[in-house]
């Protein structure tokens, strides 16, 4: 480790790569909110946040916790389907808080081409919120909708290995992978009707 009398310690949240400090700046700095995405090993969940000298202030958020509870989504949760929905719902809600515009913040989390992340985006913009992003960085319908996720739970199941629990929450809920896309469909209408 460095030494001297010029020598400065890193902030303790850059020296364990939880926070960067010169995107946060940033995005902090600017009057637009931030569209922060997180995904655990669990959840996925959206805030729509700004910041204030005081410290950041939450306007809305949306969780796929609250998807399973509140509009009866049988998927899982933690997947593109559900980041899509949890974008969508975090669309709505900010929408309604008169949030027209939020940029996003997928804080340490490496920006890929069709992403989690960028499914919570496109359920946002579809929901009418504006999140700038390149339009190619997007998942496809496909994605979006389950259709590949479906089809790969059924290649998967032909070649079931005993004792292996990968996609157990489709069937400890109840739903068969061939009815994803439709139960995909039926969730989103019902978000279209959501009233706070």
């Amino acid at each position: 480790m460095a030494k001297g009398p010029g020598y400065r310690v890193p902030y303790k949240r850059r020296r364990k790569k939880v926070t960067d400090y010169s995107m946060r700046r940033i995005l902090a700095s600017s009057d637009i909110p931030r569209f922060v995405f997180r995904s655990s090993n669990s959840w996925v969940q959206v805030q729509i946040i700004t910041s204030e000298i005081i410290g950041d202030s939450v306007i809305t958020q949306a969780s796929s916790k609250e998807l399973v509870k509140n509009f009866g989504w049988l998927g899982g949760t933690k997947n593109t389907p559900t980041s899509y929905l949890v974008g969508f719902l975090a669309g709505i809600k900010a929408l309604k808080k008169g949030i027209k515009k939020a940029h996003l913040d997928n804080g340490l989390g490496t920006p890929t081409k069709g992403s989690k992340a960028f499914a919570a985006v496109k359920g946002a913009l579809d929901a009418g919120l504006e999140v700038p992003c390149n339009k190619d960085v997007l998942p496809n319908k496909d994605r979006i909708e389950g259709e590949i996720l479906a089809k790969y739970v059924e290649t998967f199941l032909e070649q079931h290995i005993e004792g292996d629990h990968r996609f157990s929450i489709f069937f400890s809920r109840g739903l068969e992978p061939k009815d994803l896309v439709n139960h995909f469909r039926s969730i989103k209408s019902k978000l279209e009707g959501y009233k706070d």
